[in-house]
């Protein structure tokens, strides 16, 4: 009996041991807390993020990626871009990646790699002279928080993170790129509600 009880114990913790590393290396699970990716993902949805991707490959465009924003995720550490673009036909999206990541964690998808030329029309990311697919963005309809025409450039080690809902979306456009070492993981299940269950 005393073995039988022991041996449950084992399994159990061996068990809970695998459950922490999985969530620690492979998969961890996290709720959507704001609209700013809708209509792809909804609030209190619950999706899963693949973290062995960050170590076997680098993001590509197009990607919805879990990660550190910048520390100061209010404005950009310029603060000649990113910030008011009311009449402004030369306004420019933040460009400068800031120093320190703060503990939160965002969920955006990446609009640009390192490198690549980026401008941003009527919240339409136009990269390297050509507008992304963007079918399954909210458009902006004219807000004029989504026009930063002048272009910049991702600088290198660096992603361009935009949200889906392209006129509600605190993201790169604001506060700068975000450096690889901030980025957790990508997003690549949603198991939570039943109605939204599949590969993301």
């Amino acid at each position: 009996m005393a073995g039988s009880a022991a041996e449950l114990v084992l399994i159990i913790l061996v068990a809970l041991g695998l459950a922490i590393a999985i969530q620690a290396f492979l998969v961890k699970p996290y709720r959507i807390p704001s609209a700013s990716m809708e209509p792809t993902l909804n609030i209190n949805q619950r999706i899963l993020v693949d973290r062995l991707a960050m170590t076997l490959g680098s993001p590509k465009v197009g990607e919805i990626m879990v990660f550190h924003p910048p520390q100061n995720y209010e404005v950009c550490a310029d603060p000649d871009q990113g910030g008011d673009v009311t009449g402004q036909p030369d306004a420019q999206a933040c460009d400068v990646a800031q120093r320190k990541h703060a503990s939160v964690t965002f969920v955006k998808r990446v609009v640009g790699v390192p490198g690549d030329r980026l401008s941003i029309r009527d919240g339409r990311v136009f990269r390297n002279g050509k507008p992304e697919p963007d079918s399954f963005t909210i458009p902006c309809d004219g807000n004029v928080s989504c026009n930063f025409p002048r272009t910049i450039v991702v600088p290198k080690g660096d992603y361009y993170m935009m949200g889906d809902n392209r006129p509600d979306s605190d993201d790169s456009r604001f506060w700068g790129p975000v450096r690889r070492s901030w980025l957790i993981g990508q997003v690549f299940f949603s198991y939570w509600p039943p109605d939204r269950i599949g590969r993301l």
